[in-house]
């Protein structure tokens, strides 16, 4: 008899808590991933991490859900990109809409430091609460680049590059110990840019002037009582206060459960018939390089490999019952050859169904390129894009070598053999190879934006010019068609295909078990698209060891410190 009111208990407390109110909660102390993982070390990596689209996708249906009550997030200080902070703050704005409570938890926005851009992702919230022992880092936005010329010149390192034109300023780390005049104005207009964005949506968050936004900002940081009084906070409360407030606003039998676990409790409950039409979801994150997309071991980040993604795009191309894709762009650039063959897959697809690009945190140089033939562009006004333009060179290392004791000979035939040989500078004749090749790209680049964007070759050679823009300006220049997120790009590949609004999204490649364990039968195979483990010798140093001179990144790449956070 025990057992078995034992097990009625245990069932009767599952039927409650399947029926029970609930109260819906973020952690962003680990950050949010963009996308599935691509390869076996990026699971692992990704393992604790939200998703962003569970995170979205959770949010949008719990608006209509009645046993949804309220939303309580925990921000910590793992920084997320502005851009990504823009599309919680659009799915958390939607939410509030539907009169549920929403609140923001933060132990610190930024110990004693910046913290503005998890401070403004806080002001979407109905209520904001502070520990009192933290800060609100509300200091504004700032941008700074190193120069390396002068520490290079000691070591006994030029530098031989070109680039066009003059806004294309990634090389100008190791040409130059300054900022030029373009250099300059390019980056003063993203910060005025995003502050504008930051201080007008602070200011609707917090029911403030936006003139009195801004004379904050010059204040900042804040303590935590000096931000109450300033009306930056709701309340000073530990956790478990914030919480138990929480859970009072959902009732007494109200649950908290993870957004991410809501979303895909719901996915799991509303299974898409296998042959239903739905849309197909292409993830092109990281720098972009030729073959499989994949991450080192030893770190460095992930790479969007023109292999992998071309597959992706043949696959969806091919199937019937995907009306529509969407590509998620989140890159950098990086390879001019692998960039234009996404391009190529890319065109190909937009001849038979819609192909829709809904960018990331940066889509800039290559991640532009890849982007440029959709029907539709889609950004955050926070994401930066655009760097239309080009750059190449060499490290000059024989001086070094000499300081150090190394000297060099070579025997070669053919009169440009060691053209990009580190050894010894450029020849005039083969300066005139480099400018050649420049110029075949730049054009190239300038001619397709152009051809993709309904622009004249002068109008999309004057955005161009290696500038980037935020997606704020590209939008107000064309280079964007519309503003907003990976959820709207999804709607409106559906209204596209007269889908309705609730049709399944697909992650491409999709692959059974069996699928991924024979590998593929040829480059034709959907299997071709999986991700791998990439050896690369340098690891976290290869963005270093390609300015060096040693494994080259590609000539189309927007520089790291170009983030926003």
């Amino acid at each position: 008899m025990d057992a078995g009111k034992a097990i009625f208990e245990t069932v009767d407390k599952l039927r409650q808590r399947r029926t029970a109110p609930l109260v819906l909660e973020l952690d962003l102390t680990e950050g949010l991933a963009e996308g599935p993982p691509t390869d076996p070390l990026a699971a692992l990596l990704t393992m604790r991490k939200t998703r962003l689209s569970d995170a979205l996708s959770g949010l949008k249906r719990a608006r209509q859900d009645p046993r949804v009550k309220a939303l309580v997030v925990k921000i910590g200080a793992n920084p997320l990109g502005l851009a990504m902070v823009q599309e919680l703050r659009q799915a958390v704005i939607h939410f509030r809409s539907s009169g549920k409570l929403t609140v923001a938890f933060a132990e610190t926005f930024g110990e004693f430091g910046g913290g503005t851009v998890p401070y403004y992702l806080a002001t979407a919230f109905e209520r904001v609460y502070l520990q009192p022992s933290g800060d609100v880092g509300l200091t504004g936005v700032a941008l700074e680049q190193r120069f390396l010329k002068g520490t290079l010149a000691k070591l006994g390192v030029g530098y031989e590059a070109g680039q066009r034109h003059e806004y294309k300023t990634a090389v100008n780390t190791f040409t130059q110990d300054h900022m030029t005049d373009p250099h300059r104005e390019s980056v003063s207009r993203i910060v005025e840019s995003v502050t504008d964005t930051l201080v007008a949506g602070i200011a609707d968050g917090r029911r403030l002037d936006p003139g009195k936004v801004r004379e904050l900002i010059d204040r900042g940081p804040f303590t935590a009582e000096e931000a109450r009084e300033a009306g930056l906070v709701d309340g000073l409360a530990y956790r478990d206060e914030v919480y138990d407030e929480v859970k009072k606003a959902g009732g007494d039998e109200a649950h908290l459960l993870y957004v991410s676990r809501y979303a895909r409790g719901a996915a799991v409950k509303k299974l898409p018939q296998p042959m239903a039409d739905g849309i197909a979801l292409i993830h092109g994150s990281g720098m972009i390089r030729t073959g499989r997309s994949g991450r080192s071991p030893l770190g460095g980040g992930g790479a969007m490999g023109s292999d992998t993604i071309s597959a992706a795009f043949r696959a969806a191309r091919r199937d019937e019952h995907v009306k529509a894709v969407v590509f998620r762009v989140d890159s950098p650039g990086g390879s001019y050859v692998a960039s234009d063959t996404v391009w190529r897959e890319v065109t190909l697809t937009r001849k038979v169904k819609p192909v829709i690009v809904s960018m990331g945190d940066v889509a800039a140089s290559g991640g532009y390129f890849v982007s440029m033939a959709a029907d539709v562009i889609m950004a955050q006004p926070g994401t930066l894009t655009g760097s239309i333009g080009v750059y190449g060179g060499k490290p000059v290392v024989s001086e070094m070598l000499e300081k150090i004791g190394i000297s060099s000979e070579m025997v070669a035939e053919g009169a440009n053999a060691g053209m990009f040989s580190t050894s010894r500078g450029f020849s005039p004749e083969q300066w005139e190879r480099v400018n050649a090749w420049l110029d075949r790209i730049y054009d190239d680049f300038v001619g397709k934006v152009a051809a993709s964007r309904d622009l004249t070759r002068e109008r999309a050679h004057e955005l161009a010019r290696g500038r980037v823009w935020t997606g704020a300006d590209a939008h107000a220049r064309g280079l964007v068609d519309e503003l907003g997120g990976l959820e709207d790009a999804l709607a409106v590949a559906r209204r596209r295909t007269h889908l309705a609004d609730d049709a399944p999204v697909r992650t491409y490649p999709r692959l059974n078990p069996l699928e991924r364990l024979r590998g593929p039968d040829s480059s034709e195979d959907k299997s071709a698209a999986l991700a791998r483990i990439r050896l690369d010798a340098w690891g976290p140093l290869a963005r270093l060891s390609a300015e060096l001179g040693l494994p080259a990144a590609g000539p189309l790449l927007l520089p790291v410190w170009y983030t926003i956070r």
